[in-house]
């Protein structure tokens, strides 16, 4: 079937290329003809590509049709990355020294047709960009740094209306060739067995993972033969493309991310975080009641109603923790000082949710955070104060947010009554990923809560393992990829 380059305007599109169908962007979302169209090759070079704009919906809906868009929603999600970007130029090290060697000026901008570029002494980069960007018209911008070596700084996409008129001579020849070609797809630099999306939204406040860490787990998955993509909310037709999905946004029963956990699952694919797992730990009062069944050791804690909240103080003592059951990142949660102040609070509480958790306060210069996967433990962590705070987290007033220090530790050097409760709670859960906060107090460990979706930031908890630690979660994911695989072949 023809290839479709899809523009604004077609007027924007100046060369006439045999076989392949130029249409707007209007049209082709609007028009059921094209709808109806399957394993149609997409070339999407509208004017933007910005979140919901006509250039971001033509590739979206072209996922959900089955049709193959290029740029893909998740190529473009990546480009915007500058960790991503990085990471994925470092292969071309070598090869971008040599190609910028001649240049004397401190920046340049490479511009990528088809995979080419008008100079023939860029082709070999220009290609290597073409595979690992693959959307049809890009720039990339390097600069070099004071020891004369070059950097990638960022990649871009250009619209159709974006090609100066003295390239288009070259821009029509290259064209040309690549459709007639019919290949219609950049070469891949190696084929990946298994596919990942990463659930990522770089604009969220408090993430689980910042950039770079994002970057390291994408950086692992490739090491073992995976591709990871970045993936985002609005991504959620094209789900059932990949092998398997990570969740790195803060997750809750009410939200995008256990719809995506959802769907992976039904889907057959691996997923972490899965959906019992957000189910679970996302609800204080499920892991009250669980704790409390298999006696694992925690601070007093009530399960508050509207008929005994008048109980709290006398039965946990003031001050008292009050925790929305569904609390995340130390929001939702309140210290109370006096009878009026708990009274208050769980009036407000309560008007939004019929149960609320009362603990204890139990103060500690730290609380230990062991982060589990598959039942064995990954790293551990001491997680301070903020500086004159209660919790780790202090939200000001003015918007700001100050942390305590996050001091990791070798999990060889913990108390092994800590890692041990921690393994032991965590199984009670699943075989997820996990954050067990606990703490200890004349000798004794107590378990505060367990978290999916745990933070990973770079410099933070990989302190000790370093890239390893992504590695050991990315080889989590290919072990379980590759026992469904063997699964499926009985």
């Amino acid at each position: 079937m023809n290839p479709i380059i899809v523009v604004n305007n077609p007027k924007d599109w100046r060369f006439h290329i045999p076989g392949v169908e130029v249409v707007s962007a209007r049209s082709y979302l609007t028009q059921p003809a094209y709808s109806e169209r399957r394993g149609v090759k997409v070339f999407n070079l509208c004017k933007s590509y910005r979140y919901q704009s006509l250039g971001y919906y033509v590739s979206l809906l072209a996922t959900a049709r089955g049709h193959k868009p290029a740029p893909s929603v998740a190529t473009m999600q990546d480009m915007k990355a500058h960790e991503i970007v990085r990471i994925r130029s470092e292969d071309l090290e070598e090869l971008i020294q040599h190609s910028l060697a001649p240049i004397v000026s401190s920046h340049f901008e490479l511009s990528i047709y088809f995979g080419r570029n008008l100079a023939r002494r860029y082709d070999r980069l220009s290609a290597r960009l073409f595979q690992l960007f693959y959307a049809p018209l890009l720039r990339a911008s390097f600069a070099r740094a004071r020891d004369g070596r070059w950097t990638l700084q960022g990649v871009s996409t250009l619209s159709a209306d974006g090609i100066p008129d003295n390239h288009t001579r070259f821009v029509l020849e290259v064209a040309t060739e690549y459709f007639k070609a019919k290949r219609w797809s950049a070469p891949r630099q190696r084929l990946s067995r298994y596919d990942l999306a990463i659930l990522f939204d770089p604009s969220e406040k408090e993430p689980p993972s910042d950039e770079r860490a994002i970057a390291k787990f994408v950086k692992a998955a490739q090491a073992l033969g995976m591709t990871a993509s970045l993936i985002q909310k609005d991504d959620y037709a094209q789900l059932a493309e990949f092998d398997a999905l990570f969740i790195r946004e803060t997750t809750n029963v009410h939200h995008h991310t256990y719809r995506f956990a959802r769907r992976a699952l039904a889907e057959g694919m691996v997923v972490i975080d899965d959906p019992d797992s957000i189910l679970r730990c996302t609800n204080k009062v499920y892991l009250k009641e669980l704790m409390d069944r298999h006696h694992v050791p925690a601070p007093r804690t009530m399960i508050v109603h509207r008929d005994n909240v008048e109980q709290v103080s006398s039965t946990l003592g003031l001050p008292c923790i009050l925790k929305k059951p569904d609390s995340a990142f130390s929001q939702g949660v309140l210290k109370v000082e006096s009878v009026e102040d708990l009274c208050g609070r769980c009036e407000e509480l309560l008007a939004k949710s019929e149960l609320v958790i009362a603990q204890q306060f139990m103060p500690t210069e730290f609380d230990w955070r062991v982060g589990v996967l598959d039942g064995k433990p990954l790293w551990c962590a001491k997680y301070y104060m903020a500086p004159r705070h209660w919790q780790i987290m202090k939200h000001e007033g003015n918007g700001r947010t100050r942390y305590g220090k996050v001091e990791a530790v070798d999990i060889a050097q913990a108390p092994a009554r800590v890692v041990r409760t921690a393994l032991r709670v965590a199984a009670l859960i699943g075989d997820g990923l996990y954050g067990v906060d606990l703490k200890t107090v004349g000798g004794k460990t107590y378990v505060v809560e367990v978290n999916d979706n745990p933070s990973i930031e770079a410099g933070e908890e990989d302190a000790i393992l370093k890239d390893a630690l992504y590695e050991n979660i990315m080889r989590v994911f290919l072990q379980r990829l590759e026992a469904g695989q063997e699964r499926r072949a009985i």
